[in-house]
């Protein structure tokens, strides 16, 4: 039965997910939300701890939940590499530096206050002592990471959301569009320079200085605009001689993310879906990103997507669930208030600063709060590194699911409701243009 419980552990995931997505689906949430409630409901957190010590004959009812292994933990590590890649393949360079210093000043203005805003809360409370702390790291940067995770935006829920509305190529959408995008990308050198300053170090290493740690990430950057360069003529020229979309082109992609993804962690010390997310960037700028990507979106939603995301399900810890007290809760509370209000304070100040209507600067705002797919990979990686302990995973996660499913709900009637002071007129955007290309190549993909 042992040998063989990780295929039963699979179809689990799987069934669940989906069973699960459906659900969430049907009350207009995101599927991720599913597949995170799959983890938490058939794992330690809920099921588990139900089914503990109960047993027919020798048989532990227990083994029929879902609990973590080797098998899907390497799986769910696969699956975030993949899906920062897919992050990274949307990510248009070209467009993004036409989008304009608005979008940059809103990305880093939605950046720094949830960063500061979280930290000091999290300090707070973990200086206290009123929520557990991890051994593995100092208070400071376990604070300074769960404000990194604040700073995540996922992009695709609001943007769908503005396209059924029809407000995804008004001025305040193109503005959310552009400043997401580049929110994604200093979300991810945030969590790069935290990991490897505040990571807890391999088994028998030590400690490397501060100095060292930032020569790293600047040699890593370094990397990846020499190798990226290689790689991208490289790759570029052998696609426009190789025909037109040819698996072999999907599987080199891969290749070359893989490569960079050990690349980060191995050489670098750096997050490997760091090193994903910058590969995924080179490829976008060739003419087979949409193929590629379209290519990658089949394994993702049939396995590593799932897998993923029920793994940080399953990390929340049973025990803590069960004897979470008050003071947890609060911070749990509180937390997504302050995800809540400092994306919006932020993001609105950095949209006046640029010369944006109050209303368009709301609605800005708004449309950054949801963290989405983008702030449980951060977390995935804090928990990995040591920057969170057991107590504030399910708080975070609480965070996320919360945000994900108001934005929607916020975003609707802050879009639809008329402003006597102006209006949000529909302006052409290229980069707008190109994302609802990319969505409609994805609904339906040319056949071979």
């Amino acid at each position: 039965m042992e040998k063989y419980g990780y295929l039963w552990q699979l179809a689990l995931i799987l069934a669940s997910t989906k069973v699960f997505g459906l659900v969430t689906k049907r009350f207009h949430m995101p599927q991720v939300v599913g597949a995170l409630l799959a983890g938490l409901v058939l794992g330690p957190a809920i099921l588990g701890n139900l089914l503990s010590g109960v047993h027919i004959g020798s048989f532990q009812l227990v083994d029929l939940t879902l609990y973590q292994t080797s098998f899907i933990n390497n799986l769910a590590e696969i699956g975030v590499i993949v899906l920062m890649f897919c992050a990274g393949l949307e990510t248009d360079i070209k467009e993004l530096k036409k989008c304009g210093l608005a979008s940059f000043i809103i990305a880093v203005s939605g950046v720094i206050v949830p960063l500061i805003g979280g930290a000091a809360f999290t300090y707070w409370f973990l200086q206290a002592g009123w929520i557990q702390q991890a051994d593995t790291s100092s208070v400071f940067m376990q604070a300074v990471f769960v404000g990194v995770i604040l700073t995540a935006t996922s992009v695709s829920i609001t943007v769908e959301t503005l396209q059924e509305m029809g407000k995804l190529k008004t001025a305040s959408g193109n503005a959310i569009l552009g400043a997401a995008i580049i929110d994604d990308i200093l979300g991810i050198v945030a969590l790069t320079i935290v990991i490897s300053l505040g990571g807890s170090p391999k088994e028998g290493a030590e400690t490397t200085p501060l100095g060292m740690v930032l020569l790293k990430i600047l040699l890593f950057f370094v990397f990846v605009g020499v190798f990226g360069f290689v790689i991208y003529k490289l790759y570029k020229t052998w696609c426009e001689h190789d025909g037109k979309g040819k698996h072999r082109h999907a599987i080199m992609a891969f290749v070359i993310c893989l490569i960079m993804a050990f690349a980060a962690e191995s050489l670098f010390g750096v997050a490997d879906i760091t090193g994903a997310f910058f590969a995924g960037v080179i490829i976008s700028m060739t003419q087979k990103d949409q193929f590629v990507a379209s290519k990658f979106d089949v394994i993702a939603y049939m396995l590593l997507s799932p897998i993923f995301f029920a793994s940080i399900g399953l990390k929340v810890d049973g025990e803590a669930v069960m004897h979470m007290g008050l003071l947890v809760v609060i911070y749990a509370v509180v937390l997504t208030i302050v995800a809540i209000l400092t994306k919006v304070v932020g993001c609105g100040l950095g949209a006046k600063a640029c010369g944006y209507k109050n209303y368009q600067c709301f609605r800005i705002g708004v449309g950054m709060v949801s963290r989405g797919e983008v702030a449980l990979i951060v977390a995935n990686k804090g928990i990995e590194a040591g920057l969170m302990s057991s107590e504030i995973v399910a708080p975070v996660i609480i965070v996320v699911i919360v945000t994900t499913i108001l934005t929607p709900i916020i975003l609707k009637p802050v879009f639809m409701r008329k402003e006597a002071s102006g209006t949000d007129n529909p302006i052409e955007s290229k980069l707008v243009n190109n994302y609802e290309e990319r969505a409609e190549y994805n609904r339906y993909k040319p056949k071979k």
